[in-house]
């Protein structure tokens, strides 16, 4: 059986065509990966750079705790907010409402840094308005805003365990340096 001029074109055309076909669908399939990898690089490339953002705000948040302990340290505390004339439940308040304005200004860091650090940080600041809280309670009704503030550091200088702040500041400072590493 011979095949025709035509039918031997027909078969030439149909071969073409199926070769020319798939070679148009292996060079898309082919176009199409390179883009997905592409794209997954562009995304890690975009991820990495979240990623730094991320640790930035990290970084800026125990950096803003650390400033925040080192505000309501007591002897820091006392020295910045210390108004002589006024008597020691005014002091006191004065002293509570600083601690409270300062940790409330800071809140909003918590979502940045480990729970751990977070309650560090909570807890200097109970521990400060208690000390606070505790030592004007011992003062006579007459006590001077100087008497509760000579009261405190007098007490920090026997009891160096009750001067949290520097504990705390360290945690921070140590939690910082894990992330830059």
């Amino acid at each position: 059986m011979t095949l025709s001029n035509t039918e031997l074109f027909l078969s030439l055309v149909i071969a073409f065509g199926l070769g020319g076909t798939l070679a148009f669908m292996f060079w898309k399939q082919r176009k199409e990966m390179k883009a997905l990898i592409e794209k997954k690089r562009a995304g890690k490339a975009e991820d990495d750079k979240q990623a730094a953002n991320v640790q930035a705000m990290q970084l800026a948040a125990y950096e803003r705790l650390i400033l925040l302990t080192d505000r309501i340290a007591l002897p820091n505390l006392i020295n910045r907010v210390n108004q002589p004339g006024i008597d020691a439940r005014t002091m006191q308040q004065v002293l509570t409402l600083n601690i409270k304005q300062e940790f409330e200004h800071n809140v909003t860091q918590q979502i940045y840094v480990s729970a751990e650090s977070w309650d560090a940080v909570r807890n200097l600041k109970d521990q400060n308005i208690l000390i606070i809280n505790q030592v004007a309670s011992f003062l006579p009704a007459d006590a001077s805003g100087q008497d509760l503030n000579r009261a405190l550091l007098e007490m920090l200088m026997q009891n160096p365990k009750a001067t949290l702040h520097n504990v705390v500041s360290d945690v921070l400072s140590f939690e910082a340096k894990k992330l830059m590493n």
